[in-house]
């Protein structure tokens, strides 16, 4: 049935691709693809890890694994596959693999095959990938497989009374390098021991960020001494509540936005919702120190941006999911965010309880917290000091792994 369903889907993600452009992109990367992957892999003779991420998101939690792998193994190659179009052709250039292509359908013939071309001594699977006929496929090649900063929750179907299937696919795993305790609990309640807490490798890679911190000048000259904003990954929901804020805070808090989106209707949207004085990045040319807003209509420069910040508004909340709170956190300065979907993200949650961060339901509760922060210097500090240390105290992750594949593959 499982093997069935995912046919089904395959034939009408297929369908899909001749209306939407990315489903087109799913489908043409899947285009013989085992044909691509035996020219690739012919004459490889060094030994492969394979580390394969569903989306851009994950791939930034595998990131910082790939690059650490490559330090304390040389003589291994990376291949890298990605399950989404919005992570492969992100990252198809991506330096630090040797090999990047989309992973085939999670049939029983695909995955035999693709074990067999590819030979991997090793498989590392980011946070949400439990893919049942690679796991049988893998586990019946003896090829250790690792689950990296996987998180779960009682609402999955591994621990439903139904989900005795997919709880096998668990099992097959040889090791959880899991993000909290919670997780830890919910494994263990399945019988399942080998499990490392290890937290989420996207510490390490937001630690590296200020390490390489680059200055941006014109976002150095925009700010100059004003306390400012920086509102990253901003959707027409988060400005809906931010523009009113904006519009009532002239000449007392400057803001940096980054659309999630760079497209002409939304940054229009953004100039036409405010009445203060705005300028986009690429339209700089001098004076940018005079103007309210500054619009950032390109990509790349984000994690940097919030640097300038004395306050960060994550993009996100109130629609499909928050996006990554840590490169604002790693500055250590106050985060806002919308109340509607971050529960899954456990650096919310904790940063929330910590008093570093906020959920905001509309813009008379963001202007409350907000002015409690303005108005008590003492809660500005606390909340500064909760969010720079609780990345502090959760760096180390990655290494966790990168041990774990010596006690693995130095006897090899």
């Amino acid at each position: 049935m499982y093997s069935l369903g995912i046919n089904i889907i395959a034939g009408l993600v297929r369908i899909v691709a001749l209306f939407n452009a990315k489903s087109q992109a799913f489908v043409n990367g899947r285009s013989k693809i085992f044909s691509r992957l035996e020219n690739a892999f012919q004459n490889e003779h060094s030994p492969i890890a394979w580390v394969h991420c569903a989306s851009l998101g994950e791939f930034e939690q595998g990131r910082p694994v790939i690059e650490q792998f490559r330090k304390e193994f040389p003589g291994f190659k990376i291949l890298l596959t990605f399950f989404s179009p919005s992570g492969y052709e992100v990252r198809k250039d991506y330096k630090q693999a040797d090999y990047i292509f989309y992973l085939p359908w999670d049939t029983f013939a695909n995955a035999k095959r693709f074990i067999k071309i590819t030979k991997p001594k090793i498989a590392l699977f980011i946070k949400y990938e439990f893919w049942h006929n690679y796991t049988q496929a893998l586990t019946k090649e003896n090829i250790p497989l690792l689950s990296i900063s996987c998180i779960f929750r009682e609402d999955q179907i591994f621990f439903k009374s139904y989900g005795g299937w997919f709880r096998s696919t668990l099992k097959k795993f040889d090791h959880f390098f899991v993000q909290n305790e919670k997780s830890d609990h919910l494994l263990k309640s399945l019988g399942i021991q080998n499990i490392t807490i290890a937290g989420d490798t996207r510490f390490d890679r937001v630690n590296e960020v200020i390490k390489n911190f680059k200055e941006i000048q014109i976002a150095n000259e925009f700010k100059g001494s004003d306390n400012t904003m920086v509102v990253g990954s901003c959707w027409s929901e988060d400005l809906e509540l931010l523009a009113p804020h904006i519009n009532g805070s002239s000449g007392k808090l400057k803001f940096i936005i980054a659309p999630h989106e760079i497209n002409e209707s939304f940054l229009s949207e953004i100039e036409t919702a405010l009445n203060v004085k705005t300028i986009r990045y690429s339209q700089v040319k001098e004076n940018v120190n005079e103007f309210d807003v500054l619009i950032i209509d390109n990509v790349g420069m984000l994690s940097s941006l919030y640097r300038y910040g004395e306050f960060a508004f994550i993009g996100g909340g109130f629609g499909k999911g928050l996006h990554n709170i840590l490169e604002a956190a790693c500055y250590g300065i106050p985060i806002f965010f919308g109340n509607k979907n971050y529960r899954k993200f456990q650096e919310a949650t904790d940063l929330i309880m910590r008093g570093g961060a906020f959920d905001v339901s509309d813009y008379a509760d963001f202007k409350s917290k907000y002015e409690l922060l303005i108005n008590r210097p003492e809660n500005y500090l606390l909340a500064c000091e909760v969010t720079k240390s609780y990345v502090e105290e959760n760096i180390g992750a990655t290494q966790k792994v990168i041990d774990h594949c010596h006690t693995l593959l130095d006897k090899l």
